[in-house]
């Protein structure tokens, strides 16, 4: 019975990798489709190269450091319990690599290649891992004081903060010390228009991420006897409550539709396992909004050009998430208990902190030795050109 118990819950956080690294393609699709036709290969190979310079750095640092777990030992030792470990490695490694597939949106079209291959290794390397073990695995006693001062762990089901809020907040020092595209601000005030080059793909990297989330929410249980439908309920109502909200609020623009449901996923992540449908679709109501609020702040008002909004969605919608776990998780709006708002609110706050922090010292210290952006005639030309010295399609085509 334990070797039938061990092997089923290796298949079981298997088909979770599995999903969740289809949501890699999700992330590659949402960025081709958002970038102009001139930095369409560019997305399409960052998203690859990261997750290979992802996985070398989580498998040989940063899983040790958030779980004291390595593999410099025999495959006999390996194999143990049939090798659940390294399966739930490759899970967890799914949700590292996804902190430079959210970054790389942020800083499309006019970053340079290998020093972005650089901040990768060190973020998964190092940054990811330090708040993933102060949160997933009780490292320096944060946890343990939070539930002494208020009775409850900070709870973060799938990864609104660990994952999302992380990957968000670091990419704000990367796309402030990057700057605009050239063209993007005019000094007198106008702001030119950077269109999509391809909604239907777009659409496609939105609904693959859309998919695979399920895998992402449902399997963050592990193993098969923790296994709950209502993960999977919420979840729906969180993404169809950050669809329609970002619907209205997008005035029927694709591009906030296609947004939306991630929205919803990104915010639920965290309390998905604790929360009412009802209040799950609240939650994800509010982060449409939220998102095409702060996208639209963001651009047109403070002028920060963050390409694909990867700051309002998965910074701002995760923080709201992780805070929002504390809300609609109590007893008192229809969840299951055993939460508490403050530990929400201080591990939000922590891991917005470490993000800034970590991301303004790698991405700082790249800048100041090796540069980060391409030079003006480089972004002109596009990053296809540039750096892969070929473009989408096999013809140049005028309407970059």
């Amino acid at each position: 019975m334990e070797t039938y118990q061990s092997s089923s819950n290796v298949l079981f956080i298997l088909l979770g990798a599995i999903m969740v690294l289809a949501m890699h393609a999700g992330f590659a699709f949402l960025e081709v489709g958002t970038v102009r036709k001139k930095n369409q290969v560019n997305a399409l190979v960052k998203i690859l190269s990261d997750f290979g310079v992802s996985t070398v750095a989580y498998f040989f640092v940063g899983y040790s450091i958030a779980y004291g777990v390595n593999f410099f030992s025999g495959v006999e030792t390996l194999m143990e319990k049939n090798g659940f470990e390294l399966t739930k490695f490759f899970f967890l490694l799914t949700f590292a690599a996804a902190i430079p597939a959210i970054i790389s949106g942020g800083i499309a079209e006019r970053a340079k290649f290998n020093p972005q291959l650089i901040a990768t290794f060190m973020l998964v390397g190092f940054v990811y891992p330090f708040f993933e073990g102060i949160a997933w695995n009780q490292a320096f006693g944060v946890q343990a004081w939070l539930k002494a001062s208020f009775g409850a762990e900070f709870h973060d089901f799938a990864g609104s903060v660990v994952v999302h809020a992380m990957g968000g907040w670091i990419a704000l020092p990367a796309v402030l010390l990057l700057g605009a595209r050239h063209g993007r601000y005019n000094k007198d005030g106008r702001i030119s228009a950077h269109p999509p080059s391809s909604i239907p793909f777009l659409a496609l990297g939105a609904w693959i991420l859309t998919v695979g989330w399920f895998g992402f929410n449902v399997m963050s249980a592990q193993t098969l006897d923790k296994i709950s439908g209502l993960v999977a309920l919420n979840s729906l109502m969180a993404m169809v409550g950050g669809t329609l909200v970002a619907l209205v609020a997008g005035k029927n623009d694709p591009g906030f539709l296609h947004n939306g449901p991630l929205a919803g996923l990104v915010a639920v992540c965290a309390g998905s396992d604790l929360m009412h449908p009802i209040g799950a679709l609240v939650v994800g109501g509010v982060a449409g909004g939220l998102f095409v609020m702060m996208f639209t702040l963001v651009q047109n008002r403070w002028k920060i050009d963050d390409v694909l909004g990867v700051w309002p969605l998965h910074g701002m919608c995760g923080a709201w998430g992780g805070i929002a776990a504390g809300i609609f998780g109590s007893k008192a709006l229809g969840g299951a208990g055993g939460i508490a708002f403050m530990p929400q609110l201080i591990m939000t706050a922590m891991a917005i902190a470490v993000a800034l922090i970590g991301g303004a010292l790698v991405y700082g210290t790249l800048k100041a030795t090796m540069g980060l952006r391409l030079d003006q005639d480089e972004e002109f030309e596009g990053a296809d050109l540039s750096i892969h010295r070929i473009t989408a399609t096999p013809e140049r085509e005028p309407n970059w």
